[in-house]
């Protein structure tokens, strides 16, 4: 069996960065960017495993409802996708597919209301904000989308979460 931790974050060029280095007498900054954001909606197995779908727009549930689609095409065993409570993980179209997705032998497991601790995927998002996307990415949107999109093309390759 499988477990795999699903959820969507958001990236833009507010920088999570808390400090940058930077030359003795010389000053870095960056202006907060307004508008433009890169929303990812991924599926990670802990064990280095990740899937993911980038985009401008935020997900809507038919969207959502496609990517669920496409990752059971992957699955070659029992496999269980652990979730929060999102309303669009709730929608009635979403979970019209639920007995669908379970012939196909996946699983939905929700979390609790307010435990986003409980998702390995949300330490993800964190690495990737805090630690992997460096001060350059936030320069542009252009660096932002295409630094982002090589942290996650390398998840589980260069980048991983340590074991627990």
């Amino acid at each position: 069996m499988d477990i795999f931790y699903y959820d969507e974050s958001g990236f833009s060029l507010t920088s999570c960065l808390p400090y940058a280095w930077q030359k003795k007498g010389e000053t870095i900054g960056l202006l907060p960017g307004k508008g433009k954001r890169l929303n990812v909606a991924g599926f990670y197995s802990g064990k280095g495993k990740f899937v993911y779908h980038l985009q401008q727009q935020g997900y809507c549930q038919q969207q959502l409802i496609e990517l669920f689609d496409g990752f059971c095409q992957g699955i070659t065993k029992k496999t269980i996708v652990v979730l929060d409570n999102a309303p669009a993980h709730h929608g009635k179209a979403f979970e019209q597919k639920v007995r669908q997705w379970q012939e196909q032998d996946l699983y939905l497991f929700y979390l609790p209301p307010y435990c986003p601790e409980l998702n390995k995927i949300e330490i993800l998002w964190k690495r990737i904000k805090y630690d992997w996307l460096g001060f350059e990415a936030y320069l542009n949107f252009q660096n932002l989308n295409l630094m982002l999109d090589k942290v996650l093309q390398k998840i589980g390759i260069k980048y991983t979460l340590n074991a627990g």
